[in-house]
This record gives C-alpha cells, sequence and structure tokens, in this order.
C-alpha cells in the first residue's frame, strides 16, 4: 500500500490560506491605510526601523513561517486553477508549482540567513 502525500500538501495549503487572510489585511490596514492618512508616524515603516526589526532571529524565523505558507498556498491554487482551465496534466502541473515553491523556500532561507 502506498502513502498519500495529500495531508502534507492539504496541511501546506489550509496553513497558508489562514494566514495569507489573516495578515493581508492587516497589512493593507497598517501600510495601505492608516499611513497615507497620517493615522500612524511614516518613520514607523522607515529603513533604519526595519533593518532593527529584521535583525531579530524570532522576527526572521515568523517571517520566514509566513512567507513559506504563502508560497505553498500559491503553489497549490495555481495546480487547482490550472486543473479548472482544462490542463489534464496534473501531474505535471503539480511537479512544476510545487518546484518553483520548493525553489521559493529555499531562496527565502538563504536571503534570511
Amino acid at each position: 500500500m502506498s502513502v498519500s502525500k495529500k495531508p502534507i500538501i492539504w496541511s501546506l495549503f489550509a496553513a497558508g490560506g489562514t494566514i495569507t487572510a489573516m495578515l493581508t489585511p492587516v497589512l493593507v490596514l497598517l501600510i495601505g491605510i492608516a499611513v497615507p492618512m497620517g493615522w500612524l508616524n511614516a518613520e514607523t515603516f522607515g529603513y533604519i526601523e526595519m533593518q532593527s526589526f529584521l535583525g531579530n532571529p524570532l522576527v526572521r524565523l515568523i517571517i520566514f513561517g509566513i512567507i513559506f505558507l504563502s508560497v505553498w498556498h500559491s503553489a497549490h491554487r495555481m495546480r487547482i486553477t490550472v486543473h479548472d482551465f482544462g490542463l489534464r496534466a496534473d501531474m505535471i502541473a503539480a511537479y512544476i508549482f510545487y518546484s518553483i515553491a520548493a525553489i521559493a523556500t529555499i531562496l527565502l532561507a538563504v536571503a534570511l540567513l
């Protein structure tokens, strides 16, 4: 009996969708509305402040987790979208999109180190 890889992919898809759905509105509110409207000081999101914020290893780990899960969610969503458009070569699409997600994860890890 073969072992299915679906639970791993579905868990990454679900976690990525949840994280993205929870954090995207907050980021839009902070960066897209609060700063331009003057509710927050623009210097709060300046280069020096963000550089010192990202110097913390825990913050880097959290950023890695957020982007990692969002990338895997996007890869699975693209695979399903391609299937919905009529491309029935599911294994090829899965290989392409999950390979891109894996490469993006490696590049993200290298960038955050």
